[in-house]
């Protein structure tokens, strides 16, 4: 598919086999829950774009976003050493997203952040998706993975929200990743550490207020490549993200709930899906978190690093026991 929206300005939806290829927003027709056409400047205004890329491995655990809120652009980057419980952070807001580029490709294009002498940048081309960072403390990062190497089957999907919106999601966990970060931490050949990648590109016109669940892990159990990728509260309207992989291949999965203690942070967490094909434990080990409140944008926002067990049970297929595997959990409420 070449253009999300179509022709009569309305969105293709569903779950489809490969990434659009232009998130075209400007040629929606957005209109208020009354039926009133909206014009360039509340078009402008609601649409949200976020891209994160995440790496996974039991000696470095490290996350990148960068967010176009409209009003704002927002990017964070950070590094856990879980042998020694160190970590390193930085977080970015710059007003009107200057410094910031996002680019509507989700598979041609840069986004990017710049501030000073820091640069987030995640290029996406094709299959090949790829993460650099330079910070002034001299922190580095290059980080690649390629979905065609082995062939993977990422999960794409454009879904409904609220009376007026819709969110597009293209997600990836569970493939190698390449490259070398080099920081106060050490220094980390990525593929000498069998460091695994996960990726994330969603954009659309998100409820104005919300609040969302996920959860992510990658790596190797049972002689197989696995990744998962497992969300409530943003895409579950007609069609849900909720997948794992096995070596590549895309397991559907229905709704699933998440159980935890919003008042600690660390405390454990189950994760179960509707279908039985899911149940697992996470247990944290360390934590990313954010607050934000100006009144008109808010977030309070706590991603959680650690390792799950449990099981994966593929529909007719024996079970995957899932035994101290790194990953991620999501506490996200946000107002934009």
């Amino acid at each position: 598919m070449d253009r999300l929206i179509q022709a009569n300005g309305q969105p293709h939806f569903g779950i489809f086999l490969q990434a659009v290829g232009e998130v075209n927003y400007r040629d929606f027709d957005f209109r208020s829950p009354m039926g009133r056409p909206r014009g360039a400047l509340a078009k402008w205004r609601r649409f949200h774009q976020f891209q994160y890329f995440g790496l996974i491995s039991d000696q470095l655990i490290g996350g990148c976003a960068l967010a176009n809120l409209s009003l704002a652009g927002i990017g964070f980057v950070y590094l856990f050493h879980p042998a020694s419980g160190r970590m390193i952070e930085r977080q970015f807001k710059l007003p009107l997203g200057i410094g910031t580029r996002f680019s509507q490709h989700p598979n041609s294009g840069v986004c990017e952040l710049r501030s000073g002498k820091n640069l987030l940048r995640l290029e996406n081309h094709g299959s090949e998706k790829r993460l650099s960072v330079e910070l002034d403390d001299g922190t580095r990062i290059e980080a690649a993975f390629n979905e065609l190497e082995p062939a993977f089957q990422p999960m794409c999907l454009n879904t409904p929200t609220a009376t007026d919106g819709w969110v597009y999601a293209q997600k990836v966990a569970g493939v190698r990743c390449q490259g070398s970060v080099q920081s106060a931490l050490g220094r980390f050949d990525l593929a000498a550490i069998d460091a695994f990648a996960h990726h994330d590109w969603s954009a659309g016109y998100m409820r104005p207020e919300t609040f969302w669940n996920w959860a992510c892990l990658s790596g190797q159990a049972g002689g197989q490549r696995v990744g998962l990728n497992l969300s409530c509260g943003v895409n579950e309207t007609s069609f849900t993200e909720n997948c794992f992989w096995l070596d590549g291949e895309l397991i559907k999965v229905d709704t699933v709930r998440f159980s935890y203690d919003r008042n600690n942070e660390m405390a454990a967490w189950r994760i179960q899906s509707f279908d039985g094909q899911v149940d697992l434990h996470f247990e944290a080990r360390g934590l990313h978190k954010e607050r934000l409140n100006l009144g008109f944008i808010a977030s309070n926002f706590k991603q959680i690093f650690g390792q799950f067990r449990g099981e994966l049970r593929p529909n007719g297929r024996p079970a995957l026991v899932i035994d101290g595997l790194w990953g991620f959990v999501e506490d996200q409420y946000v107002k934009w």
